[in-house]
């Protein structure tokens, strides 16, 4: 099996790698692209057209998703979701691939299971099955589904979108030579586009990517979201408040899909990052690795190290070496008015009636 370094892809891709191999390697990724461009298209088609079924659930389903690779902030939104609806007395159920799961749920489910402890979590690529068993079983009365946007084979009465701010757009380029898992374009299909991590990014840059948005997918409604800091949590769950970061010398790691966005979010939150180390997405620590990052934490001098609450669920320590850790958790926040999308999320509570846009 090819293992490929996530770090060397993105610096290839991105053209920070130089010289003739790498060019040489960006074609042949751009080769690759043709292949996939067309692959997706056949399979949008054979879905639009009918020839591929569509199955639908006999209670409402969201889908959140996005086009690119990598973190665009899909956990937090269906936290957002289910928070929603579950103040508004709905049964609720999060059903979602798995991806990096090992025999069981995997860390994205580890975070939702800790912070929505009333709300099931099923994960199976056959998400059809799922759906099935969320209504049967669980008498579920609403569905959410998790990085769906491109798993069409369950019908979905609202399809949510996310871009994230600091990468809306995956390069410009389909997979394998860019970061877009399919063209712009397919965000017409959505019935709402939020862009996360809008506060790291300048205003000017904010109306570049709306545009861009409108420009593709008309008069969707277009919401502005960040990640609130909401307290720190230690490995056992324990919250604490985030009074003391402003100002404090911390060290931070994560296992994400964008690490640039944690780093942004420490750095406006703390005094200084004196060390940042980033692993591949759904990494699965191991006793070594723990023993690396505590003596590159007393190497660095910190009295607390920082990490994302996707990576703690599974490190499950409150210590690297002399060093307290902890995980920033972090909740969305709809930045001016969330009401375009409540008036969406409303029309499917139990007794409306929503709109397909399959």
């Amino acid at each position: 099996m090819i293992r490929i370094d996530p770090d060397a892809f993105l610096r290839l891709v991105r053209g920070e790698t130089k010289g003739p191999v790498a060019g040489l390697g960006r074609f042949g990724l751009g080769l690759g692209s043709v292949g996939y461009r067309a692959a997706v298209a056949v399979r949008n088609a054979a879905f639009d057209r009918g020839l591929k079924t569509i199955h639908r659930a006999s209670v409402p389903v969201i889908s959140v998703g996005n086009v690119t690779l990598g973190g665009t902030g899909k956990t937090p939104m269906v936290e957002w979701l289910a928070r929603w609806y579950r103040e508004r007395g709905v049964r609720v159920c999060i059903i979602s691939r798995g991806y990096g799961q090992d025999g069981s749920i995997n860390d994205e489910g580890l975070v939702l299971e800790e912070n929505l402890p009333d709300v099931p979590h099923l994960q199976d690529p056959d998400r059809v099955k799922l759906a099935n068993v969320a209504v049967e079983e669980l008498e579920t009365e609403l569905i959410i589904l998790d990085d769906g946007f491109q798993h069409r084979r369950l019908a979905r009465d609202l399809d949510l979108v996310l871009l994230d701010a600091l990468d809306p757009f995956g390069l410009g380029r389909l997979f394998p030579r860019g970061l877009l898992r399919e063209p712009v374009g397919s965000i017409r299909r959505g019935h709402a586009v939020i862009l996360s991590r809008a506060d790291l990014v300048s205003d000017d840059r904010r109306r570049e990517i709306r545009a861009e948005v409108r420009r593709r997918a008309g008069a969707v409604p277009l919401l502005e979201a960040r990640h609130r800091p909401r307290d720190l949590v230690d490995g056992d769950g324990e919250p604490s408040a985030l009074d003391g970061l402003s100002g404090a010398r911390i060290a931070a790691f994560c296992g994400i899909g964008n690490p640039e966005g944690f780093r942004r979010t420490l750095e406006g939150l703390c005094g200084e990052v004196v060390g940042f180390r980033g692993f591949p997405d759904h990494h699965p620590y191991t006793a070594d690795d723990v023993d690396s990052l505590g003596l590159w934490a007393d190497g660095l001098g910190v009295n607390l190290v920082l990490t994302t609450q996707k990576d703690l669920v599974k490190l499950r320590t409150s210590t690297l070496g002399d060093a307290r850790l902890r995980a920033l958790r972090i909740e969305l926040e709809i930045l001016e008015s969330a009401e375009p999308l409540e008036t969406l999320l409303a029309t499917l509570l139990p007794g409306a009636h929503g709109g397909s846009k399959d």
